[in-house]
This record gives C-alpha cells, structure tokens and sequence, in this order.
C-alpha cells in the first residue's frame, strides 16, 4: 500500500536525521548511523512507514560504515532509480511504499545475489525476532 503524506507530517513522525536521509535524500556520514554493529535476529523496515524491507540475515559486514544486505525481502520492499549526482552513475534504493530514500545497491556483495544494499541507518528501524522460549 502506497502511503503518502505532506513534508509538514513527514516532519512531525521523523526525527531531523531520519527526515534528512528520507525526504530529503540525505547520507549520514559512515558510521555514525544506527544499527551498524547490530546482530541479532530479526527484520529491518523503513522508519518512515514500517515497510518491510530486510531480513536480519541477509546483513553482512560490508566494511564501508553503512549497514549493509545482500538481497532485500521481496518485490515489494524497494525500488530502483538511476542517480547522477555528484557526478556518479549510481542505483538508488528507495522504500516501494512511501518513496523515502534509502540508500544505494552497488555489484559488488557476497554470494548468493552478489549485491550489497548500502543503506542509511536512519532509515531503518530494527524489530528484534520474539524469543519464544
């Protein structure tokens, strides 16, 4: 489902930072971001409107201060734009629900896709797997 919404209420659901990278196409800096050195089960989604977009298992340490996946959760979690900004030939990702930017997928992951989704920490919210012990 297609959520839309005016700058005005993006701005009153997101933080500064999560409204920087998600409306306004903004980058964190490397390593500054959330959820860099997280580890435990669960599902990534998007921050500005709960899509899910990662499985927890698919993130690997991609050494470049941004987390990283390699394969997205469905055909409904993403979509795919050409980027020339900054004078580069990039894929932007962005969340197939509510457009907010995400990050960039590059050619060069780990096996199975060999993609590596290099994504904005603050565009994603962690939701840790229920211990059902």
């Amino acid at each position: 489902m297609k959520v839309q919404r005016s700058n005005a209420e993006w701005r009153n659901l997101l933080t500064p930072e999560q409204y920087h990278v998600l409306r306004e196409h903004g980058t964190e800096r490397p390593g500054t971001g959330p959820h860099l050195y997280e580890e435990r089960p669960g599902l990534y989604r998007c921050a500005a409107c709960e899509n899910p977009l990662f499985l927890a298992d698919t993130k690997f340490d991609a050494g470049c201060g941004w987390p990283s996946f390699f394969q997205n959760i469905g055909p409904d979690a993403v979509r795919e734009l050409e980027d020339r900004s900054f004078g580069m030939r990039r894929t932007e990702i962005r969340c197939a629900s509510c457009d907010g930017h995400l990050g960039h997928v590059f050619p060069d992951g780990p096996r199975p896709t060999g993609l590596r989704y290099c994504m904005n920490g603050h565009a994603l919210r962690f939701e840790p797997l229920e211990d059902e012990g």
